[in-house]
């Protein structure tokens, strides 16, 4: 959520950095008519009650002295009226200030660039293992290099029939060494957030519709959410939704900032609008492993801390010697919380292509402003936490990048040195028959 006052007293900069985001000028000159609107009646409501207070002492006093009040009582019946007309009418004016704001994305940092998508995305770096020489990639010229989910198929560890035939479309069953995979994958992830002073949290994966509307899900993405019909629960499309509304409502002490939590956690997406883009395979299911990680933050910290989440993201990849790119999005291609995001996109050898596997985002005080996350600055003044979050990784991109950057000719796949200890030092996957 937007800060209101900010935006009265910089309409024109305001109109101008969320037209960056696709917001038409107009709803901002709607926004602020309504509020100036509200603020007048509040100010005609204050000065009706004082009214009032003043005739209910001339009644007090006129009955005291044994006099006639009724004139004064009917003035006070009238004024009543009036302040429960003017109060109907502020309701009125509150939830439409509110409908409004609740739509309005965050403002993109300065430095983001500008542009409608994701052509002016701008690249930051690119990292490769070093044995790749002057080559990007490593498999780009080998013909026999084959898609993740065939070589799944092949191996007899992802089986998409079957999770199609018990879900639908878009749901899959790990078999045996797939399942196994899965699982040393995000616990190398958590392993690794940990060292680096992440508290790890294992967190509901059913929400209220309150801590979704807390980190800006609602009320804009609601059609691609998983709602519980006829409960004000909600299953959770990231563990940023649980892990940041941890503290909603709550004042953080000053000296514990910046927290760092990390969790792996299912999450639930219906895809809305993705109809015929990767319908094969792990890069867009409805219910997919990810490991987030969360920061609350002072605001003079925050775009520090930033940097430093990127890093712990970009450090899962080098370790599993995943070539990859990381990339600053515009501010047409943003994700509707976000102040800056950056985006870690993964080498794909079978496309030929980087694909998203991480998307790292400072939200400032976007968040905390709806969920009413504080802390005390050195002034002792109440103010609004920064939030940060990042996908560390999204595990079943993880496992497919793995699968292609890894396998081999005769169709087996050499599984990456760091992930051995938790397979039992197991060194290879090989095809395996299941029935």
């Amino acid at each position: 959520m937007l800060d209101i006052r900010y935006m009265r007293k910089n309409s024109a900069e305001v109109k101008q950095r969320l037209e960056y985001r696709g917001v038409n000028p107009e709803t901002i000159d709607e926004l602020l008519e309504l509020d100036q609107k509200r603020r007048d009646l509040i100010q005609k409501v204050e000065s009706l009650k004082a009214q009032r207070n003043d005739v209910s002492d001339k009644i007090a006093f006129a009955k005291r002295q044994k006099e006639d009040a009724s004139e004064a009582i009917l003035q006070m019946k009238q004024v009543g009226a009036d302040i429960k007309s003017l109060d109907n009418e502020q309701t009125l004016l509150d939830e439409q200030v509110r409908e409004i704001a609740a739509h309005l994305p965050n403002m993109a940092a300065v430095d983001v660039p500008v542009g409608p998508d994701e052509s002016a995305n701008v690249e930051q770096r690119k990292w490769a293992p070093e044995e790749y020489g002057s080559r990007p990639h490593a498999l780009e010229e080998a013909s026999w290099v084959k898609a993740h989910y065939e070589i799944g198929e092949n191996l007899g560890i992802l089986d998409f029939e079957r999770g199609a035939k018990v879900s639908g479309a878009r749901f899959l069953y790990y078999v045996g060494d797939g399942a196994r995979l899965e699982r040393a994958v995000y616990n190398f992830m958590l392993d690794e957030h940990r060292q680096e002073g992440y508290t790890e949290m294992i967190t509901p994966i059913v929400v209220n519709d309150s801590a979704m509307f807390g980190t800006g899900q609602y009320p804009k993405f609601q059609d691609d959410a998983y709602h519980v019909e006829g409960l004000d629960q909600t299953y959770i499309p990231t563990a940023e939704v649980p892990l940041t509304n941890y503290y909603s409502g709550e004042e953080l002490p000053s000296e514990d900032l910046p927290i760092k939590f990390t969790a792996l956690s299912p999450s639930f997406r219906k895809e809305a609008g993705s109809a015929g883009k990767d319908t094969r395979g792990l890069i867009r299911l409805h219910q997919f492993n990810k490991v987030e990680m969360v920061k609350f933050t002072k605001p003079e910290d925050s775009y520090e801390e930033l940097e430093k989440m990127t890093l712990d993201a970009e450090n899962i990849l080098q370790k599993l010697n995943l070539p990859y790119h990381v990339i600053v999005l515009s501010t047409g291609d943003m994700g509707f919380s976000a102040a800056k995001t950056y985006d870690i996109e993964v080498w794909m050898p079978q496309q030929n292509v980087y694909r998203e596997i991480s998307s790292v985002s400072n939200t400032e005080d976007f968040q905390a402003r709806r969920m009413h996350i504080t802390y005390r600055d050195a002034d002792n003044k109440l103010q609004l936490v920064h939030t940060l979050n990042g996908s560390g990784l999204a595990v079943g991109r993880t496992v497919a990048a793995i699968l292609e950057n890894y396998q081999n000719e005769d169709g087996s796949v050499t599984i990456p040195e760091v992930l051995r200890p938790y397979l039992a030092g197991q060194e290879k996957l090989e095809p395996t028959t299941h029935h």
